[in-house]
C-alpha cells in the first residue's frame, strides 16, 4: 500500500482493493479510480502540466491561462499564471458506470500532482 498526503490534497494505492486500486481526494472529498482510470489521469495532468511549463514564460505577470485536454474518459482543466495552476478532471465513463468530479487548487495541484506521476514510476 501506498499512500501520500499534502495540504489539500490524498493519494493512495492498495492492489487489494481491486477493481478500485486507487484513492485521489482533495479537501473534503475522495474518490476511487481503477488503475486505467488512474494512469489515464496521470498521463493527462502531466501533458497540461508539461504545456504550462513550456507557455509559462509567454505569460505577462498578470495574465493568467486556462488549458484543457479531453482525453478518452478524462476531462482535464489546467487554470492559473506564471506562479502556479489549479487542477480540474472530470471522469465521464460508459452509461450506467460512476462519474467523478475532481478539484485541487493552486496550493494542492502541483503536490497532487507529482505524488500522482510518482506513483506510476514517471518523474
Amino acid at each position: 500500500m501506498i499512500q501520500r498526503e499534502g495540504e489539500g490534497w490524498r493519494l493512495a494505492w492498495d492492489a487489494s482493493r481491486h477493481p478500485f486500486s486507487v484513492l485521489i481526494g482533495g479537501a473534503g472529498w475522495a474518490a476511487e479510480l481503477t488503475d486505467l482510470e488512474a494512469q489515464a489521469l496521470r498521463d493527462g495532468v502531466r501533458d497540461l502540466a508539461e504545456q504550462h511549463r513550456q507557455l509559462v514564460n509567454q505569460l505577462m505577470a498578470e495574465e493568467s491561462i486556462e488549458l484543457e485536454l479531453e482525453r478518452g474518459f478524462w476531462w482535464l482543466c489546467l487554470e492559473g499564471d506564471r506562479e502556479g495552476w489549479s487542477l480540474r478532471a472530470v471522469l465521464s465513463p460508459e452509461a450506467s458506470q460512476r462519474a467523478v468530479e475532481a478539484f485541487w487548487p493552486q496550493s494542492a495541484a502541483q503536490g497532487f500532482t507529482a505524488a500522482l506521476q510518482q506513483l506510476y514510476g514517471q518523474p
